[in-house]
């Protein structure tokens, strides 16, 4: 017999309702399966729930009712959401969300602080810029580079804890098209390199 399709994301009947009054469903019974190692796009227009289907998916977020399974973890009655993230979920943002005052290599150490040593930290996060072709922009601050060049190392950020799954909120969403074209394929090849999942939002 086989072993049955092991979903490092299942949902359930997902529902996630916002409001007292009239209420808003940004989302409504969604199931999913997803399988380790797979890139897959979530598109739909602005306010059809994308968003908040990752920042579940990431607990950041509750859904109203339904079930979710991350990494064989149900989120429902997670108790430590912060040390989950940590170690389970990677995210990239339309924003970069590095931090200004820190350079490349300062910013991708920033999720292991407390689960690595400071030598360890340094070593990953230069590794990580080299397999995102920014080692020889491993000092500059983030007004130092160009926005896709920041998405590179927001890229690399999320990968800081090898993480199993990556989730990226229209990471492309602030670049030209060159630029957009040149981060999924970065993502594509991390994908295949690091065998991560990744879970991108997109309106495009």
């Amino acid at each position: 017999m086989n072993q049955p399709q092991q979903w490092i994301i299942e949902t359930q009947a997902l529902t996630r309702i916002y409001g007292d009054g009239e209420e808003i469903r940004a989302l409504d019974g969604v199931d999913i399966k997803i399988a380790p190692g797979e890139l897959v796009a979530v598109m739909g227009p602005s306010g059809s729930g994308k968003s908040t289907l990752l920042n579940i998916i990431g607990a950041l977020d509750l859904p109203t009712s339904g079930r979710i399974l991350v990494n064989g973890q149900d989120l429902l009655s997670l108790k430590d959401k912060d040390k989950f993230r940590a170690q389970t979920v990677g995210f990239m943002f339309q924003l970069h969300n590095l931090l200004p005052t820190m350079s490349a290599r300062e910013n991708i150490e920033i999720p292991m602080i407390g689960y690595a040593s400071p030598k360890t930290r340094r070593r990953r996060a230069e590794e990580l810029l080299e397999l995102v072709g920014m080692a020889d922009r491993m000092s500059h601050l983030p007004n130092q580079l160009s926005g896709g060049q920041r998405q590179r190392v927001a890229a690399a950020r999320a990968l800081a804890n090898n993480p199993p799954i990556v989730l990226a909120d229209e990471p492309t969403g602030s670049l030209d098209s060159v630029s957009s074209q040149d981060l999924m394929n970065l993502l594509k090849e991390l994908n295949k390199s690091q065998g991560t999942t990744f879970i991108v939002v997109t309106h495009d």
